[in-house]
């Protein structure tokens, strides 16, 4: 079973906090470490942002894709629109052309997080690596090309990898993160986690609300239906549905379509 939040702890304390009781300077340090690489990072980051996150239109984005260069990584122009939250900005890596639509979130700590070339990640996407347990292998590396669609959410503790010109619906969540809970005497916030993470292999097509969870490889050339909960690896060039996801037919097989209107 997967757990898309990190424990966030109770009233007063900070979000990825041990379970103590902090002071107040404690809990500050403490925020701070969880939002930059350094209290200097937590400035400059914070600065920018304050200064240029909320200004509108083809105005903002271009003073955006100028000054932004100074905390984050982009290659060539990378568009970015109003009220995008950065956390662990210098480890984000922005591909030329790429596009980050308003209201998107993207929490980088510490492996970082790669946005390849012309890849559009569209309105309230969550990309969240939040690794402060010394992961291996946590980190978000997407390819060229893709799509990200509204409201996905892809958590990176495990590691997740996504090729090129892979297209996720909107809701669709990729979690790389598992609790356990095999011991019944124990709260399960105190048994540990697993982190195998999750590989999407290129030209994969994901549907509205595809839940994808740890361990699993969705290979080359699939399509994910809608609402499938996928908890196995997935062959190349199949259709696969369901809860939990099965293979329903190859690409390309079964009945001839019918005559269609098609646009490119």
């Amino acid at each position: 079973m997967q757990n898309s939040q990190p424990t966030s702890g109770q009233s007063g304390r900070v979000p990825g906090a041990a379970h103590v009781p902090l002071g107040a300077l404690a809990q500050a340090r403490l925020y701070v470490s969880r939002q930059a690489a350094s209290p200097g990072r937590y400035v400059l980051e914070q600065t920018l942002q304050a200064a240029l996150g909320w200004l509108p239109t083809v105005a903002g984005m271009a003073l955006r894709a100028a000054a932004y260069r100074l905390m984050l990584r982009m290659d060539g122009a990378a568009a970015i629109e109003p009220h995008v939250r950065l956390r662990f900005a210098s480890h984000i890596r922005l591909g030329r052309g790429s596009y980050l639509d308003e209201g998107v979130y993207i929490h980088a700590c510490p492996n970082g997080v790669e946005i390849g070339p012309g890849t559009l990640v569209m309105h309230g996407a969550v990309l969240h690596v939040y690794n402060f347990r010394g992961l291996p292998h946590a980190g978000i590396r997407i390819g060229r090309d893709g799509l990200i669609g509204e409201y996905t959410v892809i958590r990176g503790q495990g590691g997740v990898t996504i090729g090129d010109r892979v297209y996720t619906s909107p809701h669709t969540q990729l979690i790389a993160v598992d609790h356990i809970f095999d011991d019944p005497s124990r709260p399960f916030v105190e048994q540990g986690i697993t982190a195998e993470g999750i590989v999407v292999e290129d030209d994969v097509w994901l549907g509205s609300a595809v839940v994808v969870t740890d361990g699993v490889r969705v290979g080359r050339g699939s399509v994910v239906a809608a609402g499938a909960v996928v908890t196995r690896d997935v062959p190349p060039h199949t259709v696969v549905g369901g809860v939990p996801a099965k293979v329903i037919r190859a690409v390309g097989a079964g009945d001839k379509p019918p005559p269609r209107n098609i646009y490119y």
